[in-house]
């Protein structure tokens, strides 16, 4: 069975500075894949790069092919808006609209998307997604509040909301627990176990023990030097990376030797 996402040759760029070098992977639907490694290493330029996230900074570029379903999204009269659109990207720091009330945040996507909707299908869409979030019994009686109002943890379950309420294919997600306290994170760790039978999951995360829990499978990223570009150093399930990597780079980033 060909793989959901295929990366091919892949070099990142902002202006002239090659950011990241020579990136080979393959993802497989229904999966979680962690992508680890030191900070300043690459993994959330290359995260942007998967949904055409990157171009958006003046300058940023890609070259060789990002292919999702066969389709190279970096093709001629391929629409960055649509892919952005098939491929979510939760952030780093929960971002709920603060002039926004819960149900709005929730159909943000939809609205940017300029889908005309009946108030009872809007309805539905918010129920559903708040469902797929784990929020809605906790939310359901005060939808018309302001989603700044949650706490840490439900802000950014609202934001998976607004995410999957557009019914993306792949969801991205950039550090997402890392604003998080314990138990929050537990949350939304549990949340991603469901999603991903309904998802494709990528997500970087510093919490090697999170990429542990989580993930299928693990991609570690590394930097010779700095301002040296950064790479891919292996991927593979997540029990081989942890407890026996090819690369001895891997090897002493997992066991505290560095980073």
């Amino acid at each position: 069975m060909s793989p959901l996402i295929e990366v091919v040759n892949e070099n990142i760029y902002y202006g002239n500075f090659l950011a990241v070098k020579d990136v080979n992977m393959e993802i497989e639907e229904h999966t979680i894949t962690a992508l680890i490694g030191p900070s300043g290493c690459g993994k959330s330029t290359f995260l942007r790069t998967l949904n055409r996230m990157h171009e958006v900074i003046p300058g940023a570029r890609v070259e060789g092919e990002v292919k999702v379903e066969g389709v190279n999204l970096y093709g001629a009269g391929v629409d960055p808006v649509q892919v952005r659109r098939k491929i979510g990207m939760v952030f780093q720091r929960p971002n709920p609209f603060p002039t926004m009330s819960i149900a709005e945040n929730v159909l943000a996507g939809i609205k940017l998307n300029r889908r005309r909707i009946s108030k009872s299908e809007q309805d539905e869409i918010v129920e559903k997604a708040l469902r797929g979030a784990n929020l809605w019994n906790e939310v359901k009686d005060r939808l018309e509040k302001p989603g700044s109002a949650l706490s840490g943890g439900q802000q950014q379950r609202l934001c998976i909301a607004r995410t999957i309420a557009v019914k993306p294919d792949i969801i991205l997600m950039d550090e997402p627990c890392s604003a998080l306290d314990p138990i929050s994170t537990l949350a939304v760790e549990d949340l991603m176990q469901e999603l991903k039978s309904e998802y494709t999951i990528v997500i970087v995360t510093h919490n090697m023990q999170q990429a542990a829990r989580v993930s299928d499978r693990t991609g570690f990223f590394n930097l010779e030097a700095q301002g040296k570009p950064g790479q891919l150093v292996e991927i593979d399930d997540t029990s081989v990376i942890f407890e026996n990597p090819s690369q001895k780079a891997t090897e002493d980033y997992i066991s505290g030797r560095f980073g």
